[in-house]
C-alpha cells in the first residue's frame, strides 16, 4: 500500500471539503488505487473555528511554511486563492521540489506560464483540476480524453453566480439587480461580484482552457470580456421572441491558424443543450475533429464538487509520481491569437428609434453600407413619432464592420441613446 503526505493550506469552504472527502472517503479511494492519502497537516490562519471535522492533535497550524519545510509532505494543496502569498507558497513548495494542486483559476491565468515553467523545471506535477468548472472533470477530458482530437472550438457557461442571475430574469422577469441581490442572499454571488457578473472569473478558466487545447501561452490579458450587468429584461423577452435565450459563454475555437478567446453575454437557440443548462449550473461543450460534439455538465463550485476536483487531482499525482513529468500547458505550434475586431458572427441590435417613415430604411442602409445583411426585424409598440424598440438579426458579419456601422446608426437624428449589441451563436455558425 502506497501512502501520500499531503499539506492543505488553506482551510476555508474548498479545503473543508476537501478534507471531508478525503477522510470518508478514504477506504474507497484505497480499494480503486492502491493509494492511501495522510492528511500531514492543514494550514489556517484561523485554526480556532470548529468546521465540524474531526482532526489528530497538531494537525491544524497557522503556519504554512511548517507545511512547505515538511520533507515527509509530497504533494501541497494551495486553497487561500488571490495572486499574492499563493504564488510564493506555489513557489516554495515545488522549489523544495513537492508536487502542488491548486484551485486557484485567477493566480494561474495572470502567472501560470511562471508557475508551470518552475514546475517544468523542478520535475514536479501542478494539478488545477479544480480551476474550472468545479467538479466538472474537464481538464481531464481535455488533457487525457479528448488528447487524439484537434479541438474545433470549446463554448462553456463556466461561472454558476452569472447563469444564476440570467436565469431568474428569465423565469421570473426579475430585473439585474434584484436578480443580483437574490444571488448574494443565498451565497451565490460575493458581496463584490464584480469577478462574477463582469467575466473575469469566466475569463481566467478561458485562459487555462485554450493553452490547453491549442497550445497558446497562458493569455488572460488578451481575452474579449465583458459582462452581463447590461443585460435588460427587454433583450431577454426579445431573444425569447426569436428562439434564443442569452448565456453569459467563454467561447474559444480555431480557424485558418488563429484562435479566438472571447467571453460575452451570447444568445443561443433555445432548443440547444446548452441553453437548457440554469441555475447555478455548468456546462462545457466540446467540439473535437474526431469525437464531434461532447458536452459536459455538473456543479461548478461548492465544497464538495471542487473538494472532489482537487482530490481527483491528488490521486493523479499519488499514482504518477517517479514517471516523467510533461507540463500540460507546455505552448506548441504557432497558433495566433484573433482580435474581436476580425471574429465574425451573427449578431442581435436593439436600437431606440422614432416611429416614423423611412427610419427602417436608414437603418438598414448603414448596415448594407458595412457589409452586414438583415436576417429579420421586430418593431413592437407602435407609437407615431415617439421612441420603439428596433430589433434587428444579422446574418454572419465581421465584428470591425458592425462596431462602424453601430457608431454610425447611434448618430442619427432619428435613433436615441446607445444601441444594444449582442452576438449570436448557433444556425449559420
Amino acid at each position: 500500500m502506497q501512502t501520500t503526505n499531503i499539506g492543505i493550506i488553506g482551510f476555508g469552504t474548498v479545503g473543508s471539503g476537501t478534507v471531508r472527502i478525503i477522510l470518508e472517503n478514504s477506504d474507497l479511494i484505497k480499494e480503486r488505487t492502491g493509494i492511501k492519502l495522510n492528511i500531514k497537516g492543514i494550514a489556517d490562519l484561523d485554526i480556532k473555528t470548529d468546521r465540524g471535522i474531526k482532526l489528530p492533535k497538531g494537525t491544524l497550524v497557522s503556519d504554512a511554511n511548517k507545511l512547505i519545510e515538511d520533507p515527509e509532505i509530497d504533494i501541497i494543496i494551495e486553497l487561500i486563492g488571490g495572486t499574492g502569498p499563493a504564488k510564493d507558497l506555489i513557489l516554495a513548495a515545488i522549489d523544495k521540489g513537492k508536487h502542488v494542486v491548486t484551485a486557484n483559476k485567477a493566480l494561474l491565468a495572470t502567472d501560470g506560464n511562471e508557475l508551470f515553467s518552475a514546475a517544468q523545471t523542478k520535475g514536479v506535477y501542478l494539478g488545477f483540476e479544480a480551476s474550472v468548472a468545479g467538479g466538472i472533470p474537464i481538464i481531464k477530458v481535455l488533457k487525457e480524453g479528448l488528447s487524439a482530437n484537434r479541438i474545433l472550438s470549446v463554448y462553456g457557461i463556466i461561472n454558476g453566480t452569472s447563469n444564476y442571475i440570467l436565469t431568474r430574469m428569465s423565469e421570473e422577469k426579475v430585473d439585474f439587480d434584484a436578480a443580483l441581490k437574490e444571488a448574494q442572499e443565498l451565497g451565490y454571488a460575493e458581496a463584490d461580484p464584480t469577478f462574477d457578473i463582469e467575466g473575469i472569473d469566466t475569463a481566467h478558466k478561458l485562459a487555462l482552457i485554450s493553452s490547453l487545447v491549442y497550445g497558446i501561452p497562458l493569455s488572460y490579458e488578451k481575452i474579449y470580456c465583458e459582462g452581463i450587468s447590461k443585460i435588460s429584461t427587454l433583450d431577454i423577452e426579445f431573444a425569447a421572441e426569436l428562439g434564443y435565450k442569452i448565456k453569459l459563454l467563454a467561447i474559444t475555437k480555431i480557424s485558418d491558424g488563429d484562435v479566438e478567446m472571447r467571453v460575452h453575454p451570447t444568445m443561443v437557440p433555445v432548443n440547444y443543450m446548452i441553453a437548457k443548462v440554469d441555475g447555478v449550473f455548468n456546462a462545457i461543450y466540446v467540439e473535437g475533429d474526431a469525437v464531434g460534439e461532447t458536452l459536459y455538465y455538473g456543479r461548478g463550485a461548492g465544497d464538495m464538487p471542487t473538494g472532489s476536483a482537487v482530490v481527483s487531482d491528488i490521486i493523479d499525482i499519488a499514482m504518477k509520481k517517479g514517471s516523467s513529468y510533461h507540463d500540460p500547458l507546455r505552448p506548441y505550434g504557432n497558433a495566433r491569437i484573433k482580435s474581436i475586431d476580425d471574429i465574425e458572427s451573427n449578431y442581435y441590435f436593439r436600437f431606440t428609434a422614432l416611429d416614423k417613415p423611412g427610419v427602417l430604411s436608414r437603418v438598414s442602409g448603414i448596415l448594407g453600407s458595412h457589409g452586414i445583411s438583415i436576417a429579420s426585424v421586430i418593431q413592437k409598440g407602435r407609437r407615431e413619432g415617439e421612441a420603439v424598440p428596433l430589433v434587428v438579426l444579422t446574418h454572419k458579419s465581421r465584428e470591425s464592420n458592425v462596431k462602424k456601422a453601430i457608431s454610425e446608426i447611434d448618430g442619427l437624428d432619428v435613433v436615441s441613446g446607445s444601441s444594444v449589441v449582442m452576438r449570436v451563436e448557433g444556425d449559420e455558425d
